[in-house]
């Protein structure tokens, strides 16, 4: 007979037909009721024993966690809570479970006892409806890219260079680290390495995307990112995933125009296909909220938030605009920021962009033309000569999402901007190349899919948003 999911029975339309489902106990109650999960759906199916019927021995080994076969004849529920249940006529133990050892109980477990237990977190509601989550936004990447002509491309994830310039790469080698080859400096000998010379893991897949946006016209990246910052906080691991999207003979306006119209299709494909799961991490935020002061609880509901994006226009200012408004505004002036808006040039904090979705503008608002100063290298130079095209998007709750530019398409100018930062063009001779041959306007942007995953699931930890999270000290999984 055929299995059937959880989440098609809950939808069935048929009853008193014999059905077979497997999955985990998560509950079994008086030796008669099973509340049985197979990871389909965040509701479980309820299954009813007639206890004279069955072994109290086989009756003895379902706990929590216990995976079970069972077949039976699906009714309409008795009870409350579902609207269908199964009447059990046959049961089968498909794998027993500890419960005195099983971490994973019928209680309220602490986000960081079960990061401890990234294996089996899953079990749980939340996890499992953010791991849905992190799927459907996946596909829904990949459809949105297809639909509008992208090619994906895979860009390595080994590299020799540094698309960010910022140096926090983890290093890739084989050479024996007691005892490595010494050049004529005394310095590691990198040319007898596994590949000729210094590599690392990848921070960005932009600049090899750029090349492959000079021939294809619209690609993208989709996969993970490395960086070795020793940094312990909930917006960072060193680990992630990146969207990087790179489009040819597209400028600036078109980039922002991009990213604004490819994140709306985004959070509504989550709000059409995954109602379920947001209405079950949404009660979860309100309950969690009654436990904060008045001062501490969100102001929007996760569902609201999410429709906020979806039915404002972005807001677009430039950089001088957003630090004209900041430098004005009451917790400036107040000193209630925790980095005060001074001067022009200021690299803005999550504070200032938040301020500016959440109080000032209420709506996403997207930033543009940037001090060149504090940004990469490969961003166009403005005619102003102090500030470059780049953009990012802000969004409520969270600060910046996306962080995009046009490129600079001119070999002179790339040169030069590659000198002043310390790079060496010689490095990036096929990078420059692109400027030789057939040059042109490019632009894209990077997403940081964790980060969007917390913004649609409401997880103030960017741990919980990716299976098996890898921070410093932690790589246990």
């Amino acid at each position: 007979m055929k299995n059937n999911s959880v989440k098609d029975l809950l939808l069935n339309t048929k009853t008193n037909s014999i059905v077979t489902v497997n999955g985990w106990v998560r509950t079994f109650r008086a030796n008669r009721f099973i509340a049985l999960n197979d990871g389909s759906s965040i509701n479980n199916i309820q299954c009813v024993i007639d206890f004279e019927s069955f072994d109290e021995m086989i009756l003895k080994k379902i706990n929590t966690g216990t995976s079970l076969k069972i077949t039976g004849s699906l009714v309409e529920s008795q009870g409350s809570g579902q609207k269908f249940e199964i009447i059990v006529s046959d049961l089968e133990i498909l794998g027993d479970c500890d419960s005195e050892k099983f971490p994973i109980q019928p209680k309220k477990h602490s986000f960081e006892f079960l990061r401890e237990n990234a294996h089996l977190r899953t079990r749980t509601s939340t996890f499992s409806a953010v791991m849905r989550l992190r799927s459907s936004l996946s596909f829904a990447v990949h459809n949105y890219f297809n639909s509008n002509g992208f090619y994906y491309v895979h860009t390595p994830i080994i590299t020799s260079s540094d698309a960010e310039g910022a140096g926090e790469q983890f290093r890739v080698t084989t050479l024996d680290p007691k005892n490595p080859p010494l050049d004529d400096k005394n310095e590691v000998d990198y040319s007898k390495d596994f590949f000729g010379k210094e590599t690392s893991l990848t921070v960005s897949g932009q600049l090899e995307a750029e090349s492959y946006a000079m021939s294809l016209g619209k690609v993208y990246t989709f996969g993970p990112t490395f960086r070795a910052e020793n940094s312990n906080t909930s917006r960072h691991l060193s680990e992630f995933w990146m969207i990087e999207p790179e489009v040819a003979f597209m400028d600036l306006d078109g980039n922002m125009d991009l990213a604004e119209n490819f994140l709306k299709y985004l959070l509504n494909y989550i709000i059409e296909n995954n109602t379920s799961d947001l209405e079950f991490l949404e009660e979860r935020l309100i309950n969690e909220d009654k436990t904060k002061p008045q001062n501490l609880r969100n102001e929007m509901s996760l569902i609201e938030k999410i429709k906020f994006v979806i039915n404002n226009d972005f807001k677009r200012i430039t950089y001088t605009e957003a630090i004209e408004i900041l430098k004005g505004c009451k917790p400036n002036k107040k000193k209630k920021f925790k980095y005060l808006i001074e001067n022009w040039g200021a690299d803005l904090q999550s504070e200032h962009e938040r301020y500016l979705v959440e109080k000032h503008f209420k709506c996403p608002v997207i930033i543009y033309d940037y001090p060149a100063n504090i940004k990469a290298f490969y961003m166009k130079l403005n005619e102003d000569k102090k500030t470059v095209k780049a953009m990012d998007i802000l969004f409520p709750g969270i600060g910046e999402i996306v962080g995009g530019s046009q490129r600079e398409e001119r070999l002179d100018v790339l040169n030069n901007k590659m000198k002043d930062i310390g790079v060496n063009p010689e490095e990036l001779w096929w990078y420059t190349d692109l400027r030789k041959f057939g040059t042109a306007k490019h632009s894209g942007f990077g997403l940081g899919f964790e980060r969007l995953i917390m913004f649609v699931t409401g997880m103030s930890n960017i741990r919980d948003v990716i299976p098996f999270p890898r921070t410093p000290q932690n790589a246990e999984f």
